[in-house]
């Protein structure tokens, strides 16, 4: 019986595995996490949006704003913005004034799935 090129040598089953050998862990999440767990991705760059609010203008009303035009939001003032990572809603804030600098305090954080768009 001859065996063709792309044909395993021998064929394994899932039981001849031992336990343990590359097999997940029982309970994934058990195992203490620390920040250089997290190490990988400390250089991954996101970008962040602070959203005060939003608004719907058609084209003609858009052409016809200009200089010290003000366009109404749909927030009103003290209401928490949104704050996106990566265009996802991961939390909610107020606005803050850093050394004459606009800045933002998360309030809230979003938990996955919370937040609506």
């Amino acid at each position: 019986m001859s065996e063709t090129p792309d044909a395993p040598a021998e064929e394994l089953k899932l039981d001849e595995f031992a336990a343990g050998e590359g097999a997940l862990p029982e309970h994934i999440g058990d195992e203490e996490k620390n920040a250089t767990d997290l190490a990988p991705v400390f250089d991954v760059p996101v970008n962040i949006s602070a959203v005060l609010g939003r608004a719907s203008l058609s084209v003609a009303q858009l052409l016809q704003l200009g200089q010290g035009s003000v366009l109404e939001l749909d927030r009103k003032v003290g209401e928490a913005i949104d704050i996106y990572v990566n265009n996802r809603l991961v939390a909610r804030g107020e606005v803050v004034i850093v050394d004459e600098r606009l800045g933002v305090t998360m309030t809230e954080i979003i938990k996955d799935g919370d937040g609506q768009s």
